[in-house]
């Protein structure tokens, strides 16, 4: 009687697998994916790894793409440009993936957009660099937002709340130069004086140094360009020096483990970025709310913990992937290329897309809302 009642559930368990998973006749669809799962960079390439075997997952459970089960093949670069390179290589020469999403940073995916145009490759970079989508680059696309759409995000609220001199901050990294130097382009069509410009290392500690020389020009901001932990540490230290300055960061914020990591000098802090983060906070009527609040919550199921800005850039870049595929009726590059540059109106959570062959990222400044952070909380910024 015991092994009857051992054997009864293990085959009802067999039964319900064999019946509800799909059966692939054709051969896989090879997906290759870069992500920084671990390093400095980890706050946002972790969330990128969970987000893109969740959705693989959930494709696979649906059929696939058509018909064929998905092969998801993850590399953690580190946020290590190198890497990011060896791995390239690796997954377009040995593994023949029919396309590659990440890498996690802007370094990374500046360092391998060649490397894919060269190799017809597509790649749907998870990063915002202005430089990885311009100048176009027949194979290479984004799903962030535009810095210089972030930047004007920033220009636009200082010139309602009376802030004309700022300081800028920004790590050595690709993300953190692309952004100083969008932010010291767009300054004077907004009125906006940079009293102090300065790179610090993105593997720094302390910046109170900094900080003091900051706070001594006389602005009434602070921009701080990074993804690194710094972020936390420049409203530590501003707290520390007692600072009065108005703290502003990147879109690259927008993960609330950054928010806890600050503790109660994250307080107030403003910044420029997607909706994702605030989706419950929208009105039924917004056409995202159902994607981003449904995203959110089959994340935090899954993992346990709070979806973030980054891990839905990889939601984005493979569900584009898949809509390209199954329009193309072909995993070809030049194909899927075509059939990105035609989608339109596509729902993602970063916005809503509507790509072009002179447009490879397909967003516009309305994806974009300004956040603060209240209460140890996202909420949009009034």
């Amino acid at each position: 009687m015991r092994t009857d009642r051992i054997a009864k559930p293990a085959a009802f368990c067999a039964l319900a697998f064999f019946c509800f998973s799909p059966v692939f006749a054709a051969e896989a669809i090879k997906i290759g994916a870069i992500f920084g799962v671990t390093g400095p960079a980890a706050y946002l390439g972790a969330p990128e790894e969970r987000t893109a075997r969740m959705v693989v997952e959930e494709m696979n459970r649906s059929g696939g793409i058509l018909g064929r089960r998905i092969q998801l093949i993850v590399k953690d670069s580190g946020a290590s440009a190198e890497k990011a390179i060896s791995f390239a290589k690796q997954l377009i020469d040995e593994e023949e993936v029919v396309a590659i999403i990440g890498p996690t940073t802007s370094g990374e995916s500046m360092a391998i957009k060649d490397i894919c145009q060269k190799a017809g490759m597509p790649l749907i970079s998870c990063a915002s660099a202005e430089t990885i989508t311009t100048p176009v680059a027949k194979y290479v696309f984004k799903v962030p937002q535009k810095d210089n759409y972030v930047v004007e995000w920033m220009y636009r609220t200082m010139n309602k709340t009376g802030i004309s001199k700022i300081g800028v901050i920004a790590a050595n990294t690709g993300f953190g130069n692309g952004g100083k130097a969008q932010l010291e382009k767009y300054a004077a069509k907004y009125g906006i004086a940079i009293a102090i410009s300065e790179v610090y290392d993105a593997n720094a500690t302390d910046l109170s140094a900094l900080l003091t020389k900051v706070n001594a020009s006389g602005v009434q901001a602070v921009v701080n360009w990074s993804i690194e932990p710094a972020q936390s540490i420049v409203a530590k230290n501003m707290r520390q020096l007692k600072m009065t300055a108005q703290l502003f960061q990147s879109h690259g914020f927008a993960n609330i483990k950054y928010v806890e990591a600050a503790g109660e000098a994250a307080e107030g802090i403003i910044f420029p970025c997607g909706r994702l983060i605030v989706a419950d906070q929208l009105p039924d009527s917004n056409p995202q709310k159902k994607l981003m609040v449904k995203y959110n919550a089959d994340y935090k199921a899954m993992y346990k913990e709070d979806a973030s800005t980054f891990g839905g850039h990889a939601y984005d870049a493979l569900t584009i992937l898949k809509a390209a595929i199954e329009s193309a009726k072909s995993t070809d590059a030049d194909k899927i290329v075509k059939a990105i540059e035609g989608l339109k109106d596509f729902y993602g959570t970063a916005g809503v897309f509507s790509f072009s062959a002179e447009d490879h990222n397909g967003l516009q400044m309305d994806s974009i809302d300004m956040m603060t952070v209240r209460k140890g909380k996202f909420v949009f910024y009034q």
